[in-house]
């Protein structure tokens, strides 16, 4: 029978965190599925729809929640499977700090994003 081999160490905060962001990102996501799918149908989003409803601290709050969350979400999992297939020694730590710097400059864009949706600049 073949072992079960995971990068994840059972109980440890990595394996928490990815289980907590998971169940934050189906719940954000059925959030916007039922706003934007059926309350709201396709025809009436449009931008200036989208910048209203990012001025709302609660809303812009959550939408840079659910950025940072995907983020590290989907870092996290690539990482993961990629040293589940057995990267080792400086390729990992090359990819690792990779993945960290890429998941910096989409975090960072992402909030300007939303920043400028939300009509907040930075003077």
């Amino acid at each position: 029978m073949a072992e079960r081999y995971s990068s994840f160490q059972k109980g440890g905060r990595m394996w928490f965190l990815q289980r907590v962001t998971a169940v934050f990102l189906l719940v954000v996501l059925a959030f916007h599925f039922f706003l934007l799918h059926f309350v709201h149908h396709a025809d009436e989003v449009s931008f200036l729809a989208s910048s209203g409803r990012m001025e709302s601290l609660s809303y812009y709050s959550l939408m840079i929640t659910f950025l940072v969350t995907a983020t590290f979400h989907g870092v996290n999992g690539v990482y993961n499977a990629l040293v589940n297939q057995g990267l080792t020694g400086t390729k990992r730590t090359v990819i690792k700090w990779t993945l960290v710097a890429a998941s910096v400059v989409l975090i960072a864009q992402g909030i300007r994003t939303a920043n400028a949706w939300a009509g907040i600049g930075l003077y």
